[in-house]
């Protein structure tokens, strides 16, 4: 399966172009981000999220202690005690992103890179100061931003300094900012707050000159109810007083060492309440919204486009991500129309609908099931084993499952919305095979066509929709799942959903053998060419089988294109497989 991803990664990244070079500082110029020429810069790019902060939702742990790094750190020395906690902890860090990761990027067209910060690697708890209202600076944080920047600029990309978790956490969503809700809040502590100023002063000297860093993004998701009360999270503010306040702050801090790069300001309520926050006086910002799990309509952005024509400030979809294909190329496509940049999230987690998927080796689910109450307690041994593994190993570039059809959907599709093969597909005149799960990459309704293909949980207000209810493989509508024994398989294929294959083959008659399995029955159709549909009729019956399709199928030299619909089909289909007719 790995050497698989691997060939697919290679035969994509020959159809990517490189982006061009980043030239000089960014600023904002009224509605725009431009660079130093003066040349209009469309940001895209991803954001690095799990690397230097955790969220339990990322590695499958759910809400584990509600899924706060500490807490996962906390359960994670439980079994294997502080000193190798630590270890496990620079491994990650050495080795969640690379180089190798970077260059990828840049290859397939990004040019620019969204750093997620916790605080706590550039500077101690207020709590752990050796002097009260001193600040101590670790270096070692720093220095992994160097040399993330070096990656960066080796490829001609910016690179955007994001404030994930300030000292204290700035929200309500506890996961986010790694917040203990037992401390205090950045908003109940005047020092936490005087902290993150300094912070954001000591990274500033330091990249002053650094025309390399895109932007400086000051606090991540704002959700805080200053006096409005509803929810806990800043949605129904109307004045925002303290929040603004600390950006005036924090930006006053900042263009005493560094009168260049911009700045990035986010709304309450997850970045998208401005209430109260503009005008802002520093001319040099732009404003970042993120958006998740709402409708791709002119009317989910309109409220952003008012700010930038009223005050005159660049947008940027900040973070957005975290659902189907569909969803990735209408956001994108929307955003891009307007002239607005983004940065998608996150780049890897275990999981299927990002760039990369980290697959952890097979002791990390039985750490899961004991940390989620489903399983027992592994030994020190084992568990210290398999989080070194995960940390030393599954993490990295090299052994990550590359999903070719998450990086499609958002850098080609929104321009080109033709199908693409996803996989060498061939017959022979000795014959050949097709996985089921290997049809076009492409849009819905070009490449395939399924009942439910994205999440609007938070525009409809109901349930999440799975999609992909494997949640395997590919992360298109198409239901796809895998079998114990690795193969993998078109799941819950119901009436009028299709697969497009483009297949290469040596002309000539074919008989054509399904492998289905249904307990309902019905009829497949198979088109070839656009022709007229073949009705394979499939009784119900448990388990999997193998049923010929009547009569057979003329092949052309060369290309064809075969489509597989579920006429009156419910069920799932593994392959299709074809012999030459004699």
């Amino acid at each position: 399966m790995k050497k698989r991803a691997l060939a697919l990664l290679a035969s994509f990244t020959m159809m990517t172009t490189l982006p061009s070079s980043a030239q000089g500082f960014l600023r904002a110029d009224g509605p725009r981000i431009v660079d130093e020429s003066g040349r209009e810069v469309l940001l895209r790019g991803m954001g690095l999220g799990g690397w230097m902060l955790q969220e339990g939702y990322m590695l499958q742990l759910g809400q584990l202690g509600s899924g706060q790094q500490h807490r996962i750190r906390a359960a994670i020395a439980d079994l294997i005690g502080e000193e190798k906690t630590a270890e496990f902890y620079r491994a990650w860090l050495d080795n969640h992103t690379r180089k190798a990761d970077i260059d990828m990027m840049a290859r397939w067209g990004m040019n620019s890179v969204r750093l997620p910060m916790h605080y706590n690697l550039l500077t101690l708890p207020a709590e752990k100061e050796p002097v009260p209202g001193q600040d101590s600076w670790l270096e070692d944080g720093f220095r992994r931003i160097d040399t993330l920047l070096a990656w960066t600029k080796a490829n001609g990309m910016y690179l955007i300094l994001d404030l994930h978790a300030a000292p204290g956490g700035q929200g309500n969503d506890l996961p986010i900012a790694d917040r203990d809700p037992a401390r205090p809040a950045l908003w109940q502590s005047a020092e936490n707050r005087r902290k993150t100023i300094a912070l954001w002063r000591k990274l500033a000297a330091r990249y002053a000159n650094e025309p390399g860093i895109g932007a400086y993004d000051l606090i991540n998701e704002p959700n805080w109810d200053f006096s409005a009360p509803g929810g806990d999270h800043g949605c129904k503010e109307t004045g925002n007083a303290p929040l603004k306040q600390l950006y005036t702050d924090i930006a006053a801090a900042i263009r005493q060492v560094d009168k260049r790069h911009m700045l990035v300001i986010e709304g309450n309520c997850w970045g998208n309440n401005y209430a109260g926050l503009l005008p802002f006086a520093d001319a040099n910002t732009a404003l970042s919204f993120h958006k998740y799990w709402n409708f791709n309509d002119e009317a989910s952005i309109a409220p952003f486009l008012e700010l930038r024509k009223t005050y005159a400030m660049p947008l940027w979809l900040g973070e957005s991500g975290e659902n189907s294909n569909v969803w990735f190329r209408d956001a994108i496509s929307l955003v891009e129309r307007h002239g607005i940049g983004w940065a998608f999230w996150p780049l890897k987690k275990i999981g299927f609908n990002n760039p990369y998927e980290i697959a952890p080796n097979p002791g990390w689910d039985r750490l899961v099931a004991y940390w989620t109450g489903k399983g027992p307690r592994p030994s020190g041994e084992e568990a210290y084993a398999t989080l070194m593994q995960l940390a030393r190993h599954d993490i990295r570039h090299e052994n990550n499952l590359f999903h070719q059809d998450v990086v499609d959907a958002m850098l080609r599709q929104p321009h080109d919305p033709s199908p693409r093969p996803s996989a060498p597909l061939l017959v022979t005149a000795e014959g050949g095979a097709i996985d089921a799960v290997d049809y076009d990459i492409g849009p819905a309704g070009v490449a395939y066509s399924d009942t439910d293909d994205a999440n609007y949980h938070v525009a409809t207000g109901k349930a999440r929709t799975a999609w992909n209810n494997g949640r395997t493989w590919r992360n298109d509508g198409v239901d796809i799942a895998r079998a114990e024994g690795e193969y993998l398989y078109v799941s819950d294929f119901v009436p009028g959903e299709w697969l497009r294959y483009s297949l290469s083959a040596e002309s000539g008659g074919y008989a054509v053998d399904v492998e289905v399995r249904s307990g309902k029955g019905g009829t497949l159709a198979l088109t070839l060419n656009g022709g007229t549909p073949l009705a394979l009729d499939v009784p119900a019956a448990p388990g999997w089988r193998t049923l010929r399709l009547p009569g057979r199928v003329t092949l052309l030299d060369g290309n064809n294109m075969l489509v597989l619909g579920a006429k009156s089909f419910d069920g799932a289909v593994r392959r299709m497989t074809f012999t030459p007719a004699r």
